[in-house]
């Protein structure tokens, strides 16, 4: 054992029966594994103790006299949101075992008599789970901190900060408007949130939404149902999340130019997305896809690697979505491809890289976006925009800013708005609308 192991505290546990026989053996099974363990033999004197110390796990029986286990196990959740919370039960009612849980937000059960080898494993499972929690915590509290630190940035920063920073705070403001007219959607937010990630780079400019619209009809073509798709989309939109803390250069550096160490620091970027995300329930399972996107068919991706089948169906479409979007802009090897060059470049790694299936409807949907007739458009001045125009094709500031989305509907603030960047950024904009 290590030293750095030796000084590390042991998880504090909490075991609540009536029963000593039962707290008994449970204290001999956990004793050899090193928990500070305590003891209480009534629901009230497990909140007791509750009050005056913090627990990592708690095991309560489901019976027992006065407080029962799901009333215990519900009032220790109040006092200790973060602790992990077991039942044990050997009462046959599944109706009160699934009230348990429900009120009392309950981990797992563990039905007596149990076995040894399996509560060991539930416990170091508990722990797993509540130390990916603990990070996820102090990864959102770091984040936060680093905000307020970029808000602290005062006049002394270089002229072009400034600049950037007023054109960051414009490109807020197009979105605040655009989110009061559309009501603020959940939709909506995921959108923006995947707009920070581009905010880096020119380069980047739409290549979320690209992967997201594209992943989308691959998977409605595909037959995927509403929810499904909606995941998809979502994951697409939010897949490289997780770069937001890597240096400048890596953001646009083609990967096969890239050195080992800076490999490394890419393949974090999956599980950095996923930790960034599981807080919200909403999009957990856009950050399992986001995990997994990057994982082969032939197992030799990361970070996992899993293959084929085992692969959701959601992360094969996204593999095959993005690295799509990403060949063509010179993302995967220096040389920038064509859309059909794209096209035939995954067609030739299918059973490898990609799914074959998701490939073939890959190229269905190409094949249909290249024959689909489109609505006649025309580029105005923002002074010839007029409220009711609607957007042709996403709306790029001259630095490469993605100010408003394709399809966005224009209003007479919005084109003020507009003319208003225009004086700020010294660049006029060439606004693409559909023509009536």
């Amino acid at each position: 054992m290590s030293d750095s192991d030796s000084l590390t505290p042991k998880p504090r546990l909490l075991l609540i029966d009536d029963e000593v026989g039962i707290t008994n053996a449970l204290r001999r099974l956990f004793r050899p594994h090193g928990y500070q363990i305590e003891v209480a033999e009534s629901g009230e004197a497990g909140i007791a103790l509750c009050r005056e110390k913090e627990f990592d796990l708690v095991i309560s029986d489901m019976r027992m006299p006065g407080l029962d286990g799901a009333q215990t196990l519900e009032t220790i959740r109040a006092l200790q949101p973060h602790c992990i919370r077991l039942l044990l039960t050997g009462y046959a009612d599944m109706r009160a075992t699934i009230d348990a849980i429900n009120r009392g937000k309950i981990y797992r059960y563990i039905s007596k008599p149990w076995d040894d080898e399996e509560v060991l494993a539930i416990l170091r499972e508990a722990f797993e789970f509540k130390s990916m929690a603990d990070e996820n915590r102090r990864l959102q509290a770091l984040t936060q901190a680093q905000n307020h630190a970029l808000q602290s940035l005062n006049d002394e920063l270089e002229q072009r900060v400034q600049d950037r920073t007023k054109e960051l705070q414009q490109t807020y403001s197009f979105l605040d408007l655009a989110h009061q007219h559309l009501q603020t959607t959940f939709a909506h937010a995921v959108r923006t949130f995947a707009n920070l990630i581009e905010l880096r780079s020119p380069l980047m400019a739409g290549h979320s939404k690209r992967v997201a619209d594209l992943a989308q009809g691959i998977a409605l073509r595909m037959g995927l149902n509403e929810a499904e798709c909606r995941t998809i989309f979502f994951a697409g939109l939010l897949h490289d999340i997780g770069k937001i803390g890597l240096p400048d250069h890596l953001m646009i550096k083609p990967i096969t130019t890239m050195q080992s160490e800076e490999l490394k620091q890419i393949a974090k970027h999956v599980t950095k997305g996923e930790a960034a995300l599981m807080s919200l329930e909403e999009l957990r399972p856009a950050a399992q896809l986001i995990r997994l996107h990057h994982e082969r068919y032939d197992g030799q991706g990361y970070p996992d690697n899993l293959a084929g089948e085992g692969i959701p169906l959601g992360a094969r479409i996204l593999a095959v979505a993005e690295d799509f979007d990403e060949l063509q802009m010179g993302l995967i090897s220096p040389k920038k491809l064509s859309a059909e060059d794209a096209r035939d470049f995954i067609h030739a790694h299918k059973g490898k890289r990609y799914d074959p299936r998701v490939v073939d409807y890959l190229s269905q949907e190409h094949a249909a976006q290249k024959q689909a007739i489109q609505r006649p458009v025309r580029t105005l001045s923002t002074d010839a925009l007029r409220a009711g125009m609607v957007l042709a094709q996403d709306l790029i500031s001259h630095s490469g800013i993605l100010l408003l989305a394709k399809d966005f509907k224009l209003d007479n603030d919005l084109i003020r708005q507009l003319a208003s960047f225009e004086r700020t950024d010294g660049h006029l904009l060439d606004v693409v609308v559909y023509r009536e």
